[in-house]
């Protein structure tokens, strides 16, 4: 899944963030076009605003893709693409599931198919990139203790999908509130998961010099 349900008000633009053009595109149709690349992806979700509706259409025309309204929290909106899938995730047509913003154009096939590769094996896989300006991070939600440092982490975050929606259901009727889905994953669920090495271009469109710079480097003028 996709997620292009925030707003990006940082950004400084009066439109959502991930439908901004940047190198004669606009910013989400850079990751679904990454996602369509990878033989492995069966089923590709963008999870919108509603009245995002005739944009997301337009980043869509053309390809297989599946649009499912956002809800008021990242994490809502994640359970909501879930319940979507559900049926398909109960009769095993959906094996596994990655979640990656829509802010982060930049994200290559190889890393998709590396972190849908290592989730398959383990359970789950979270890009991340050695970090050490931030606090370190737990070693069960993103290595399974193949990591000591601290790391930044990144998307897509891969997890297997009847373990993650159970987990999604039982955060909702519990109140509870994750900073992202590996968070979720920590609180409620022994499922390993591990550390992939994350991709340096693979950063997330936050202030306006980040358009500047993704256009430099899809240009290939950076």
């Amino acid at each position: 899944m996709v997620l292009a349900s925030g707003s990006g008000s940082r950004v400084g633009a009066k439109m959502n963030k991930v439908y901004l053009p940047v190198a004669g595109r606009r910013v989400a149709s850079w990751s679904l076009d990454a996602f369509h690349q990878v033989p492995e992806i069966g089923v590709l979700l963008l999870v919108i605003r509603p009245e995002d509706a005739d944009l997301a259409a337009e980043v869509t025309d053309g390809l297989d893709v599946e649009l499912v309204h956002g809800g008021r929290t990242r994490q809502e909106s994640e359970l909501n693409a879930l319940r979507h899938l559900a049926s398909r995730i109960a009769d095993g047509s959906v094996d596994a599931v990655l979640i990656h913003d829509a802010a982060r154009p930049l994200v290559s096939p190889a890393l998709i198919g590396e972190v849908l590769r290592v989730t398959r094996e383990h359970g789950g896989a979270v890009p991340g990139l050695a970090a050490h300006d931030i606090v370190p991070a737990s070693e069960t939600a993103t290595t399974g203790g193949f990591l000591a440092d601290a790391v930044r982490v990144q998307t897509p975050q891969g997890f297997l999908a009847k373990p993650l929606l159970e987990v999604y259901e039982q955060a909702e009727r519990e109140g509870f509130l994750g900073t992202d889905t590996a968070s979720c994953m920590e609180k409620f669920s022994p499922l390993p998961v591990r550390w992939v090495p994350g991709r340096e271009e693979n950063f997330k469109i936050t202030y306006p010099h980040d358009l500047t710079v993704a256009e430099q480097v899809l240009t290939g003028s950076w």
